[in-house]
């Protein structure tokens, strides 16, 4: 049985909440492929495997998809790196694949800093591990403070003061 948690801004969300899930018929679009992929391929490939079954099947669902996209981290208007998000759908959801025995937190922690460095505020950690994972984040731009402003011409790299 997959393992499946979801959190906005930090702390755990019920699913029999009344707030309604940001983006949720994109992210049950994504999971419904992520277990696609995971029935087919099962566990023990490399994450790069993985990655290409990904984008190939959300693709198949005619979503836009950019794989390895670039995004920069800025620290006192400086840009001080940059990482690649392994998938973006819509320009709304960022996905962190893993093929590892099993999640950790420092895997949750890279997810939601991915979040923080750009205007996107749902992402999805998946993990092709022993058994199927699923980490579900939010992180509203209105709550991300000065770390990222709202860029509409660019919804991946905000606007840094």
């Amino acid at each position: 049985m997959a393992v499946y948690k979801s959190y906005v801004n930090g702390r755990e969300h019920r699913e029999n909440s009344a707030q309604e899930l940001l983006h949720k018929d994109l992210t049950d679009m994504i999971i419904s492929c992520f277990f696609k992929v995971y029935n087919k391929l099962g566990y023990g490939f490399l994450e790069k495997v993985y990655e290409n079954s990904m984008l190939h099947e959300l693709r198949i669902q005619r979503l836009n998809v950019a794989s390895q996209f670039p995004v920069s981290v800025f620290y006192d208007n400086v840009r001080v790196g940059e990482y690649f998000a392994d998938l973006i759908v819509e320009n709304k959801v960022i996905i962190e694949l893993k093929a590892s025995s099993t999640l950790v937190n420092d895997h949750v922690l890279q997810l939601q800093n991915y979040l923080r460095a750009t205007n996107i505020e749902v992402g999805l950690l998946l993990n092709f591990g022993l058994k199927p994972e699923i980490r579900r984040k939010s992180f509203l731009n209105s709550d991300k403070g000065t770390i990222s402003q709202y860029n509409p011409d660019n919804p991946v790299n905000p606007v840094h003061p």
